[in-house]
């Protein structure tokens, strides 16, 4: 299915020079590529940049379309000092971060996460997440945390095991651990974990979110085999 017009990757205006001029005051090593530089309809504050010789493809997530043209400025250097691992200056960081903390961005981004994020699969042949989170949430939280969606991801990730979504309400945990060979223990593990993050939202630090937070790793601790539960998701990777 075509994605909406709307939503399509657009060309900005201006990208190029833009660009170029981020380049130079960057103090990034040779010649300038030829960049192409357009919005793109990602599902978060995601930005790519793909190097090829003379060539540079650019792609800054939509979010900013309509941001004040020194934060698109901020954005672009921000990705070039990534891909030239230069260190970007501190107040285009700190402009960044400044539209990044406003409460309009993170409205905008939970409506268009609920809109373009994938789907996940509700159930799974081995585990059962809804009655699993019960025996943790009585376990380890009094029963007093409030339960969001629980599902499985499509496809069997390799790195992330599991993830909440606070725009979505939701837990995903990776397919790959709903197998015979993975024990109980490592899937409660990654779902305690995650509902850790129900309990302790991210917040803004000075170099960006912080999702774990001193209490934080202090609470995952108490898991019950916590050690080898971690031992264990080490091998898995």
């Amino acid at each position: 299915m075509p994605r909406p017009a709307s939503e399509a990757p657009t060309p900005i205006p201006g990208g190029e020079r833009l660009l170029q001029r981020m380049f130079t005051r960057l103090g990034c090593h040779g010649r300038p590529p030829h960049f192409v530089v357009e919005f793109y309809p990602y599902a978060n504050l995601t930005h790519t940049a793909r190097l090829a010789k003379d060539f540079a493809r650019v792609r800054l997530s939509d979010v900013l379309r309509h941001a004040p043209s020194q934060v698109i400025e901020a954005a672009a250097a921000l990705l070039l000092a990534r891909a030239y691992r230069i260190k970007p200056p501190a107040e285009l960081r700190d402009r960044y971060q400044r539209f990044c903390r406003a409460p309009e961005t993170r409205r905008k981004l939970e409506r268009i996460r609920k809109r373009r994020c994938r789907p996940a699969l509700p159930a799974a042949d081995r585990f059962d997440l809804a009655a699993m989170f019960e025996r943790l949430n009585r376990r380890y939280f009094v029963a007093a945390l409030r339960r969001p969606r629980l599902a499985w991801s499509l496809r069997a990730w390799r790195v992330q095991m599991g993830q909440y979504d606070p725009a979505l309400d939701r837990i995903v945990l990776s397919r790959r651990l709903d197998r015979p060979d993975v024990p109980r223990a490592v899937v409660e593990y990654v779902l305690y974990h995650e509902m850790l993050h129900v309990k302790h939202p991210a917040q803004f630090a000075r170099c960006g979110f912080r999702a774990h937070s001193c209490e934080f790793r202090e609470e995952e601790k108490r898991f019950a085999r916590y050690d080898e539960a971690r031992r264990w998701l080490l091998r898995l990777r």
